[in-house]
């Protein structure tokens, strides 16, 4: 077994369900009352942007009154004692890692704090509702949407994320279903590199065979228990 230096840990929704955010989609292929297609793909935006901007607006709103919790805050932990490169991939577009602490951090499917213009490209920090239609503080164009990877869109960091998978000795999963690529590919990379491959999550996920190690239970738990594990080995 080679030294642990390099981690990669990818969070998906079961880290934030703890905090009150509502997992992506159920079982019937809604989200929300909603279906996948009308609000999260780009197709669906230019049907109808007032409901997409409405359902954004909600989940923005809804975002900022939550709080990070036992989970995220242990993550942001090992963030700042870990003497070894460290990179949190996340799925989520929530900012609680961010508020625990959390800085070598990626969001990979966006971020709901965040507005893309479709006219300049520019990212701009939003907090408030975008269904009025606000001016592109950068080029004053009507023209901002969610900073949001929906289907069918390319995920952020990807290169980044790919680099830092080939020199991980340890790849981490975190409250993800194992459904959702390119995610859910990221562990058979990570294992095709030599690095050592742990999942936590509540229940098995579609990729659980490809894991070293399973630990079943909530990630308010498992996390902490894991970070301190690690941090006194």
């Amino acid at each position: 077994m080679r030294p642990l230096r390099n981690i990669v840990i990818l969070t998906g929704a079961g880290i934030s369900a703890e905090s009150g955010i509502d997992t992506f989609r159920a079982a019937d292929g809604l989200w929300e009352q909603h279906r996948i297609e009308d609000v999260a793909t780009p197709e669906g935006f230019r049907r109808d942007p007032a409901l997409v901007h409405r359902f954004y607006d909600a989940r923005r709103a809804a975002v900022q009154r939550a709080k990070p919790n036992p989970a995220h805050r242990a993550l942001a932990r090992l963030d700042a004692e870990w003497p070894g490169a460290l990179l949190i991939v996340t799925q989520n577009v929530d900012d609680l890692h961010e508020r625990a602490g959390a800085r070598r951090l990626l969001h990979m499917h966006g971020e709901l704090l965040s507005a893309l213009c479709a006219a300049c490209g520019e990212r701009h920090r939003w907090t408030g509702a975008l269904g009025a239609g606000p001016a592109c503080p950068g080029c004053g164009c009507a023209a901002l949407r969610p900073d949001v990877v929906w289907f069918g869109e390319m995920p952020y960091g990807m290169e980044r994320i790919y680099t830092a998978l080939q020199q991980a000795d340890l790849f981490v999963s975190i409250g993800t279903s194992g459904a959702v690529y390119p995610a859910a590919g990221f562990v058979a990379e990570a294992r095709r590199w030599g690095a050592r491959t742990l999942e936590l999550n509540l229940e098995e996920s579609e990729g659980s065979a490809l894991f070293d190690e399973t630990r079943l239970g909530r990630a308010g738990e498992l996390v902490p228990a894991w970070v301190e594990e690690v941090l006194k080995a």
